[in-house]
């Protein structure tokens, strides 16, 4: 079956299937084989600071959104199978623009729409994948391994009376604090968010002021801890920063949010280990440096 892959998340999953795909996205880059397949589309984004990130996507959603298609690349691919999602417009290809180039081009080929929120969803979008291509045995396998890593970590966490309190930050101009799969995760890695929100949404400042969390997890969409690194100010400059309890206890942490947390896919179960390991470093190893790194020695190798 050819299958062509518009999001990281879904790459890796067809890839553990045992499926290698014909064509990916521009951010496809895990496992590595991925970066040599053909690029089906491209952003009209080309900042690096995330306030003109911002700005650049209003833009590019008001004038016909902010990805393009390469019709050529995915007529030469000849899908079987398109694996798009539908969960964020600004995150990949969304299922709509996907439909209207296959509607263009007048393909003979099935769309399959991700729409993960949860742990859950992740199973399930991974036993839907192994149902299209025909790997349906291969898929509970992986589903069994991922539960299995989740579980490890669940069973380890120390019982405790008070959990501490975690932000979870997946952008910094404006501040947005994680959503979807990320409070449960949390959760399970023996933390409580002290802010509710289903989605990932903008917040105010003075909100992460006004819960003062224990712990802080810098997790921009799309950074890996270089570009995190480029946009530190971004936090570090605003009113309070240093009052923060997780900023005087030395507890912000970074984690490539380019590679984990933001890849609802099978290394998902590895983000969540990662993150236990700043909750709760007396119990979790310590996670590697080319995922996670202290916010304060981002540069440290």
């Amino acid at each position: 079956m050819r299958v062509v892959t518009l999001l990281p998340s879904a790459t890796e999953i067809v890839y553990a299937l045992g499926i290698e795909p014909v064509a990916v996205s521009h951010e496809c880059d895990h496992p590595p084989a991925a970066r040599s397949k053909p690029v089906v589309n491209h952003a009209r984004i080309d900042a690096t600071k995330s306030a003109e990130i911002d700005r650049q996507v209003v833009q590019a959603e008001r004038n016909g959104g902010v990805y393009e298609i390469d019709l050529d690349v995915l007529a030469a691919a000849e899908p079987d199978l398109i694996v798009t999602q539908g969960l964020c417009d600004v995150c990949a290809v969304d299922q709509v623009l996907v439909a209207d180039a296959v509607s263009e081009l007048g393909l003979d080929c099935e769309i399959l729409t991700t729409d993960p929120h949860s742990l859950g969803d992740i199973r399930s979008d991974i036993e839907r994948i192994g149902r299209a291509v025909g790997r349906s045995d291969r898929a509970g396998e992986v589903i069994e391994a991922f539960d299995s890593r989740i579980d490890s970590v669940r069973e380890a966490v120390p019982e405790t009376d008070r959990q501490p309190s975690v932000v979870v930050l997946d952008w910094l101009d404006p501040v947005m604090t994680a959503g979807h799969w990320v409070p449960e995760m949390v959760s399970i890695a023996g933390g409580r968010t002290p802010v509710d929100n289903e989605a990932s949404v903008p917040r105010e400042w003075d909100e992460i002021r006004a819960v003062d969390p224990d712990v802080l997890v810098v997790a921009p969409c799309g950074f890996d801890l270089e570009q995190t690194e480029q946009n530190r100010r971004d936090l570090t400059e605003r009113e309070g920063w240093d009052e923060l309890t997780a900023v005087a206890s030395n507890r912000v942490y970074a984690i490539d949010g380019h590679e984990y947390m933001n890849r609802p896919g099978v290394r998902m179960a590895e983000s969540l280990e990662q993150l236990a390991g700043v909750i709760h470093p007396e119990q979790f190893e310590e996670p590697s440096k080319e995922a996670v790194r202290s916010f304060e020695r981002l540069t440290d190798q």
